[in-house]
């Protein structure tokens, strides 16, 4: 337990897991997400459970990123810019979906940051396949995420 404790770099964790969480939270003050108002496709999950996905899936990514600072890799200052990048391109999504309301331009914004998530994955497996696992969740989520766009988008027209 120990050693476990002396390799971690608090300062570090705080601030890829608090940066990326901190992002997330400034993303949801500037988009007020609220899709109640709208016709919900099949699979809608409850709202409740939207902040409690993504906030573990902040965590995670965090966690990952963190995993990634802390090697020697070469590369694992281009892989961390990769990362801020998608980061950036996840905290667009809401405003553009919510805020502006540009639900089609949303889903290919989307569709951009699945790409960009799987070429960070790459990236990070490179360095550390298990900063990479831990963004396989994202990956996912944000999968069903392009399917619910798209169908908020078909169905409210």
């Amino acid at each position: 337990m120990s050693f476990f404790l002396k390799t971690i770099h608090l300062g570090r964790l705080l601030l890829y897991v608090g940066g990326t969480l901190l992002g997330a939270v400034v993303s949801s003050l500037l988009s007020s997400p609220d899709y109640t108002a709208l016709i919900k496709p099949p699979l809608t999950p409850s709202s409740w459970l939207f902040p409690v996905v993504w906030t573990i899936l902040y965590v995670l990514m965090g966690i990952a990123a963190y995993r990634i600072a802390g090697s020697n890799a070469r590369d694992a200052k281009d892989a961390l810019k990769l990362y801020w990048l998608q980061l950036a391109v996840n905290l667009l999504w809401p405003i553009a979906f919510f805020r502006l309301e540009w639900r089609l331009f949303a889903f290919f914004w989307l569709l951009l940051l699945i790409v960009l998530i799987v070429r960070t994955a790459l990236r990070f497996r490179d360095i550390d396949a298990t900063a990479a696992k831990l963004l396989y969740p994202y990956l996912v989520w944000c999968a069903f995420a392009s399917y619910l766009n798209l169908s908020f988008y078909l169905l409210n027209r």
